[in-house]
């Protein structure tokens, strides 16, 4: 099967479209066929090696999984003989690691349900990602709730699109910061109101959030403090050892909390009943994946090269059809 391979850290060019052994179905695992996958923020900072916390996640001194990608739509073509959730010809998406590849075994019982019926494999495959992470950041370590006013941060990215979204679906009013461009989008997805950051600073205002969500690591907590409601909640999606000791010294010492929700490391049975619950929303239109450019496997350089320049708007797609 062919596959997206990185044997070493670096810029796009590291990466070799290579012939590699396709696998083979455990008694409990599904082998399904990847239609299309994403590249995210994360696959780019995994590509380059060059954050701490990172290398400790992917290897000191070179990968440890040679293919990046973490979410997927396909169609699932064997399973193995004690499987009992699903069939050949299934289809379905979700979550997993090293999915830059034409086929994947995954536990029946991971993060894979049934593809939301209303949506094509794009679509689908632009979900998992920014959801798992918007999901438990808010509804979990923010603890969102009806008529509270959120600030997310990175409106425009692939997290930020589903953060306004559920903050949306849980009944909040929603302010998205955001370039320019990327405004009126912002406000199409659900957002009440948009900042241009290029403009205007929300730090300088009067305004004040129970939840500053930022999705992108560009913020701190002691510089959004002053816009945190009193009992107010900071989450960033950027892991730091500043945020570690933040997420410490506030939960002792003040009123206002700093978060931090280490998604990634959730079990696949979480994951997969909060995939059940997002399906749910995709099919009934409160959630929709924004996706920016479309890209084909060969063209995985083109699309890291675009996800490095830090500037896309919700999603990039690589599809295998």
């Amino acid at each position: 099967m062919k596959a997206i391979v990185y044997t070493k850290y670096g810029s796009p060019d590291v990466l070799e479209l290579k012939e590699v052994e396709k696998p083979v179905p455990k008694d409990k695992e599904v082998l399904i066929k990847i239609y299309a996958t994403t590249v995210t923020a994360v696959d780019s900072i995994f590509r380059q090696g060059n954050q701490f916390f990172a290398r400790l996640a992917t290897g000191v001194t070179k990968p440890k999984n040679p293919i990046l990608g973490s979410e997927f739509s396909g169609e699932i073509e064997s399973v193995g003989k004690d499987v009992k959730l699903f069939k050949t010809g299934d289809y379905v998406f979700g979550a997993y690691e090293g999915t830059h590849c034409e086929y994947i075994c995954m536990p029946e019982d991971g993060a894979v349900v049934p593809k939301p019926s209303n949506v094509n494999y794009d679509e689908a495959a632009a979900v998992p990602y920014g959801t798992l992470t918007a999901l438990p950041f808010l509804r979990d370590k923010g603890r969102i709730k009806k008529d509270q006013k959120v600030l997310i941060i990175g409106a425009s990215g692939a997290v930020g699109t589903y953060a306004v979204q559920f903050a949306k679906y849980f009944g909040a009013e929603v302010t998205g910061v955001c370039s320019t461009s990327n405004v009126e989008m912002v406000k199409s997805i659900g957002a009440d109101k948009a900042i241009d950051y290029t403009k205007e600073n929300f730090t300088a205002n009067d305004e004040k959030y129970d939840i500053i969500f930022d999705t992108v690591g560009k913020n701190s907590f002691p510089n959004c403090k002053n816009s945190l409601t009193r009992n107010g909640i900071f989450l960033t999606a950027a892991i730091s050892t500043a945020i570690l000791f933040q997420m410490l010294w506030t939960s002792k010492m003040s009123s206002k909390k700093a978060q931090i929700a280490f998604t990634g490391l959730r079990s696949s049975k979480d994951k997969a009943k909060d995939l059940d619950l997002i399906k749910g929303l995709v099919e009934s239109g409160k959630i929709k994946a924004v996706i920016d450019k479309t890209y084909t496997l060969a063209q995985i350089e083109e699309a890291h090269s675009y996800v490095d320049k830090g500037h896309k708007k919700g999603n990039v797609v690589v599809t295998f059809k």
